[in-house]
């Protein structure tokens, strides 16, 4: 499917095969070079053998075309992609009950609290590591009608500890977390608040492409 006249609407930066990338004002930049050089599921998905900027700005373009990344009308499907991504996981989980709910991240929308496992594999399928990103009034409005609750509609404000501490208070026990590598300070945070309001949090570690020796400490 390819979706007529797509451009993306907002700010948002993020990781793509390690590499920095922003969209704003409707248009792609590559900030950095990729930190790999081929990943065999990247070349399943998009058809690209030799990763370089030029390579990672195609991918975001087919992204944006075929499935409205950071667009307004953004598809939202729970199709499988891999059978071992952490959106995978955690739906699967959440089916048979295991885990309670999720906390997740979704461009145009930020941190998102959801009990829906459909909807975890619908945000997570295609996603990489969102750094900060803007509202979209479409997506915000899919999420909610969906089961979503985003931290902050006003600002898709990332924040995974946050998170953690709205899913408590919707009553949830048994929560996963996604944490990006960029973001792996958050961990700390996680677990003392785990600690003190005494449920239990599954932390999911993804996107670790672009992660070095301080991160994993």
């Amino acid at each position: 499917m390819r979706l007529k006249d797509n451009r993306p609407v907002g700010e948002h930066e993020f990781y793509c095969c390690g590499a920095r990338v922003l969209i704003k004002g409707g248009k792609i930049k590559v900030l950095t070079e990729p930190r790999i050089k081929q990943c065999p599921l990247h070349e399943m998905l998009y058809g690209t053998k030799e990763l370089n900027k030029a390579s990672v700005e195609n991918s975001v373009e087919t992204k944006i075309q075929t499935f409205g990344f950071c667009c307004e009308d953004r598809v939202f499907s729970d199709s499988k992609i891999v059978p071992y991504g952490s959106s995978e996981i955690i739906s699967v989980c959440m089916k048979k009950k295991i885990l309670d709910c999720a906390v997740t991240v979704c461009e145009g929308a930020g941190t998102v609290v959801t009990d829906n496992p459909r909807l975890v594999q619908a945000i997570g399928a295609r996603l990489t590591g969102i750094v900060r990103t803007s509202p979209i009034r479409t997506t915000i409005k899919y999420i909610r009608k969906n089961g979503g609750t985003p931290i902050d509609a006003n600002t898709a404000k990332i924040d995974q500890t946050q998170g953690m501490l709205k899913a408590a208070e919707l009553g949830f026990h048994r929560i996963a977390v996604t944490v990006a590598s960029f973001d792996s300070h958050s961990i700390e945070n996680i677990r003392k608040v785990e600690k003190k309001h005494r449920f239990e949090a599954a932390i999911f570690s993804v996107c670790n492409t672009c992660a070095d020796k301080t991160d994993a400490e």
